[in-house]
């Protein structure tokens, strides 16, 4: 019997046209982006479909995946399809919130545009930067960063990919250490902010705030949290890891590995693009991932898991 994760990508993915299919040929898929667009104040179908210039500002961008990631979920599960356990990469760890039943749909939408206004004006454009760090050991990456200010680790992704964030000139600077330290390449990345970086720490407080306001039940499901990189199943640490999550490092290789140590054998990757499947043949080859992103893709992935 297969154990399966649903996994959910980040800012990184979202494409305009994400879910269109789910919202025009599914009644649960069109409600939840309905309910998105009443909750929000916008069409979020208008922001998600047509191109515009909001879907790369964060504010915007994080209640778009979210939103297009639970549509997706919703319909997979009406196909019988759920998991054992849940994750998600950065933003993605609010659908993960839903999945697991910690958060309830509209609340998992709302709170995550505010996090995204909340982590929009915490850094004036221009001041942050991030960067991808290729082919080069983590404890090197650690070593070189920790001696800096104002650089932080972002992302552990997968083996051979982590990514920096903090202040540009101090990403600018940490890239040619790094390099000079061995790293195949340091790629600046086309980013609104220094994410998961020290400079969004007050940013995580205010979230905190309006997390007080926010129902959290426990998981019916464990998930993972970025944070800890370990399970989670009760409700009580879970306003203080999200409050922490805005400003800490993602640590998503290692999550993966928390799950494949508890027997997942199956991943299912539910939103735009193929990124956490790309991270996932880095981390464990012989492991089982399936991409959601379309609605011809819910057949094959029923099947798929029926022959299983």
């Amino acid at each position: 019997m297969s154990r399966i994760a649903f996994i959910f990508p980040g800012q990184g993915a979202q494409t305009c046209g994400m879910g269109k299919d789910f919202y025009e040929q599914t009644e649960t898929g069109k409600k939840v982006f309905d309910r998105a667009s009443e909750l929000l104040g916008f069409s979020v179908p208008e922001l998600c479909f047509e191109p515009n210039d909001r879907l790369d500002i964060t504010e915007y961008t994080q209640a778009a995946m979210v939103t297009a990631g639970i549509a997706m979920m919703r319909v997979l599960e009406e196909k019988g399809i759920h998991p054992d356990v849940t994750a998600g990469l950065s933003l993605g760890e609010y659908c993960a919130l839903a999945a697991a039943g910690v958060m309830s749909d509209d609340d998992a939408i709302a709170t995550v545009r505010q996090r995204g206004i909340l982590m929009q004006e915490a850094v004036p454009a221009g001041v942050g930067a991030m960067a991808a760090i290729l082919a080069l050991d983590a404890a090197v990456i650690e070593e070189v960063t920790a001696s800096m200010e104002d650089v932080w680790i972002a992302n552990y992704n997968c083996p051979g990919q982590i990514v920096i964030s903090g202040r540009k000139e101090a990403v600018e600077e940490a890239c040619e250490r790094l390099k000079a330290a061995g790293a195949k390449r340091a790629i600046l990345l086309n980013v609104s902010g220094p994410f998961h970086s020290g400079m969004l720490t007050e940013a995580g407080e205010k979230l905190g705030q309006v997390l007080l306001q926010t129902e959290i039940k426990s998981p019916q499901i464990p998930y993972v949290a970025n944070v800890t990189a370990q399970y989670v199943t009760e409700a009580a640490p879970v306003k203080e890891l999200l409050t922490r999550q805005v400003s800490s490092s993602v640590k998503w290789q290692q999550s993966v590995e928390t799950m494949l140590a508890d027997g997942v054998d199956t991943f299912v990757e539910i939103g735009p693009g193929r990124t956490l499947t790309g991270f996932m043949r880095k981390i464990d080859r012989a492991a089982r991932c399936f991409n959601v992103e379309k609605l011809e893709d819910i057949d094959k992935v029923a099947e798929a898991l029926k022959e299983a």
